[in-house]
């Protein structure tokens, strides 16, 4: 396993509860927890059969070929992030600091949208101000433990 920290592109972490490496790959990073490997013995991987069982597999899949010195393949489908929910996730935490730091919904979408993208005598019946107020709360959501789903990825 040392062999594999000194390999190029991998990223070792020794840490209390073992080690983390970050392998570097063309397609997507490998990240592994390895705990109580010794020197010598072989890697296993322990894999939760839940919901998450396939997506898993195919994680470890792509992990046994890039140790193998092959190319690893693309990552599933699931774990890959749109350019669209990618700017919507950045419009949902700048919302949410806004949101935080006590700015109003109208102040809020000035920032996001731009100052003339909202008259004043509008803003009551503008879908911006409906499109804000949900952006702020699934961020609030996404905060308080909905980020998970986003983790596991669409299936």
């Amino acid at each position: 396993m040392d062999r594999l920290d000194r390999s190029p592109g991998v990223t070792a972490i020794q840490v209390p509860d073992g080690r983390h490496l970050v392998l570097q790959d063309q397609e997507g990073a490998h990240r592994v927890w390895l705990r109580g490997l010794r020197a010598g013995t072989r890697m296993a991987a322990l894999v939760p059969l839940d919901d998450d069982v396939l997506l898993r597999l195919a994680g470890l899949l792509r992990l046994r070929r890039r140790l193998e010195g092959r190319a690893a393949g693309p990552v599933p489908r699931a774990w890959t992030i749109t350019a669209r929910l990618r700017k919507r996730l950045v419009l949902m935490v700048r919302g949410l600091d806004g949101h935080l730091a006590g700015a109003s919904y109208r102040e809020i979408a000035q920032v996001l949208y731009g100052p003339g993208a909202i008259a004043a005598y509008e803003w009551k019946t503008s879908s911006l101000r409906g499109q804000t107020i949900r952006l702020v709360k699934d961020a609030a959501v996404t905060m308080e433990g909905g980020y998970r789903k986003l983790l596991r990825g669409s299936r």
